[in-house]
């Protein structure tokens, strides 16, 4: 029974979303009221679940997701992406040049975001398909699958950063365990996928595309922006700083005043920004960009993630009544009675919640606190399961996903290529994803 109810909580939600055009903030809080309701949760204490489960989800992210915002706007408006970009390409050749995208892309999107990433990447990788000339799909398709990897594995994203906390996994073990992850699954993924799309659907891959569809951008001249190290420096700065507090964790005592200057530091918040503050001056002043100049940035790039913040605080609200009403307890025994691995089953749930529901962070978050049980009657590491609902979390993106409508303006495809594209390509990450953590659950 709990499990109909879900399944009709999910029905209604996206109904209010693609039907009826509802803000998909303002429908996760509906949907959730009803859900509470309909799962026999007491009507007095209905406000404050919904009140804990925003409340909880919110918390440190909102200045995480703050300071990351900022950090990858300052790095986006100063050209410093264009720069990443641009170096790698010459670097490496046309020979290479798919190898070259795939570490821009992957450079690039742990700081910023699926969506930014699009929009600060793509563009550039348009320009260079067309002066080598070679198909944009060839190229644009490698780097939107990794970005998409690092939106489903790497902490400062999103779904990631925002089911640490739920399933009580340390932010540092996460981000290095992502990274080994990450690196398989992009190249299947991404390379190897493409070449294989080439060649049964080689009119994907058309020269044709009118740099219009990809709208408008800033352009720069390569003489004018921050220097390569200094960007990727810029960039990596909060991994930097996150995974050495997490190394130092092992090998200095807990104790040692040295060890708890350095994991205050590393702590996801301070990191940063530590981070954020490092690009006012690597990004800003050090670009002769004004004070003013700087602050707009970071002020477009709050505006930008305001409505991001509400949409994962009602995914909150939505896991807490699914936890309060018991349905993950449920689940949980569920899957414990037919023996399912819990990665698996992490993955498996957070995949048909992804594939309803359309955004991999509300998936995420309920996803996590569908399994969170599973972690107490298992012992699952739980860095290994955050992994394996982030797999989950991108498997089939379609018509329900923003990101999904992006990919197809961006590549110029009608819905039928999107779908044949993008959505499989999703669908191919996600299972890499998880086959990569079930190999390295192997090892740690």
């Amino acid at each position: 029974m709990p499990l109909v109810i879900v399944a009709c909580a999910v029905a209604v939600l996206i109904f209010l979303i693609a039907k009826c055009k509802l803000n998909t903030f303002v429908s996760l809080v509906i949907t959730s009221i009803l859900a509470a309701l309909v799962l026999q949760i007491p009507i007095a204490k209905i406000p404050t679940t919904i009140e804990t489960g925003i409340g909880g989800q919110l918390g440190h992210l909102a200045v995480i997701f703050g300071f990351g915002s900022m950090l990858g706007k300052l790095v986006s408006d100063s050209g410093g992406g264009h720069r990443i970009a641009m170096t790698l390409i010459d670097k490496f050749g046309r020979k290479h040049i798919q190898i070259a995208v795939v570490l821009a892309s992957f450079i690039v999107g742990i700081a910023l975001f699926f969506e930014v990433g699009l929009v600060v990447l793509l563009p550039i990788i348009f320009v260079i398909a067309r002066e080598i000339d070679m198909p944009f799909m060839e190229l644009g398709l490698s780097a939107a699958v990794t970005l998409n990897v690092a939106h489903a594995f790497l902490p400062p994203h999103p779904a990631p950063t925002a089911i640490v906390g739920t399933l009580g996994a340390d932010m540092g073990q996460v981000m290095i365990y992502g990274i080994i992850v990450a690196i398989p699954t992009v190249i299947i993924s991404g390379p190897l996928f493409n070449h294989l799309l080439h060649k049964l659907r080689p009119g994907l891959y058309r020269k044709d595309i009118d740099i219009t569809v990809l709208g408008e951008y800033k352009e720069f001249k390569t003489e004018d922006t921050p220097g390569f190290g200094i960007s990727v420096f810029t960039s990596l700065l909060p991994v930097i700083l996150i995974a050495f507090a997490t190394i130092c964790s092992f090998v200095i005592p807990k104790k040692n005043v040295v060890n708890e200057a350095i994991q205050f530091i590393g702590a996801p918040d301070i990191a940063m920004l530590i981070s954020m503050l490092f690009a006012m001056w690597s990004m800003g002043f050090h670009q002769s960009r004004k004070m003013g100049e700087i602050t707009k940035s970071m002020e477009q790039s709050v505006k930008q993630i305001a409505m991001m913040l509400l949409i994962i605080g009602g995914g909150g609200a939505f896991k807490q009544v699914l936890v309060d009403g018991g349905v993950s307890t449920y689940v949980s025994h569920l899957f414990t009675n037919i023996s399912m691995p819990p990665l698996i089953a992490a993955w498996l749930i957070t995949a048909i919640l992804r594939v309803c529901v359309g955004s991999s962070t509300v998936a995420s978050l309920t996803g996590a606190g569908l399994v969170l049980p599973l972690i107490a009657s298992t012992g699952a590491n739980p860095a290994l399961m955050v992994l394996a609902v982030g797999a989950g979390s991108v498997f089939c993106d379609h018509v329900n996903d923003a990101g999904f409508w992006m990919i197809k303006e961006y590549f110029g495809l009608s819905l039928k290529d999107t779908l044949s594209s993008w959505t499989v390509a999703t669908a191919v990450i996600s299972v890499v994803g998880l086959l990569s953590v079930l190999c390295l659950s192997l090892f740690v």
